[in-house]
């Protein structure tokens, strides 16, 4: 069966954007690794016909994916990430064959579904973040139950993705508390983010006075790092998130974790 063409694409439920190319520069780009940024905001210039949320001019933003088989169960259950045949925003054969390259090209074309309207008083490059590592923090806030008002949240390490866990935690009305191994990030974590408290992962009295006090942790730091005393410090049935991306193994005690 032949391929359809991209005009035959754009006459469906596809939009094509603008990219304000570089908002996003990763550590790969900076070193010279191919990298095509997966953080993408810019403005639509053509919309398909069956396309009914977005007009040419508007602002918008697309994440990780441009596209999923939208009939697995994964799609019905809108977790498309886990589809297995999503499209990823960069790297992808996209439907026509052409290569996906994300936010360093010119435009790009994504299904609606996966493309999500920016207020037009926000900032295109404070918008960009919030589709990588805003979404990353604030999916599991929802996903799994973190969000309500009375909860304890601990949040570990204040780098790109902790200090949107932060700011997403306070504005949903959480009690937060930040995990570091830098005594020095106290003063900007409660002064100029809002947390509630700070405590030093070196410190070991700081640490014990905080055990069971946790209704969740997430983990957004890439650096190898005991998880046990993070456990210790989670409420009975307490969750622990891990969002960070350690290049090394973490060690976990089961014995210690099921006697708890």
């Amino acid at each position: 069966m032949k391929e359809p063409t991209w005009a035959e694409i754009i006459g469906e439920a596809v939009i094509v954007v603008n990219n304000s190319n570089g908002v996003v520069v990763s550590q790969n780009a900076l070193n010279g690794i191919q990298d095509y940024s997966g953080e993408i905001v810019g403005e639509v210039t053509e919309v398909g016909s069956k396309v009914d949320q977005f007009k040419v001019g508007d602002k918008v933003a697309v994440g990780c994916l441009v596209g999923s088989c939208k009939s697995c169960q994964n799609c019905v259950n809108n977790v498309e990430n886990y589809c297995q045949q999503n499209i990823p925003t960069y790297g992808a054969k996209y439907v026509d064959g052409t290569i996906t390259y994300g936010g360093f090209s010119d435009f790009m074309v994504a299904d609606e579904h996966f493309v999500v309207s920016i207020p037009s008083d926000l900032p295109l490059d404070i918008a960009a973040p919030l589709l990588c590592a805003g979404i990353t923090v604030y999916g599991p806030l929802r996903y799994l139950g973190l969000h309500k008002p009375d909860m304890h949240l601990g949040v570990v390490g204040l780098g790109g993705l902790g200090h949107l866990a932060v700011k997403f935690a306070k504005a949903l009305g959480l009690k937060v508390t930040v995990i570091s191994t830098s005594p020095n990030k106290k003063k900007e974590t409660i002064q100029n983010l809002g947390a509630d408290s700070f405590v030093v992962s070196r410190d070991q009295d700081q640490m014990q006075a905080a055990m069971c006090t946790l209704d969740g942790i997430i983990g957004t730091v890439s650096a190898v790092h005991p998880l046990m005393p993070l456990i210790d410090m989670l409420k009975c049935h307490g969750k622990l998130v891990m969002v960070g991306t350690p290049e090394k193994p973490l060690e976990l005690l089961l014995p210690s974790l099921i006697m708890a």
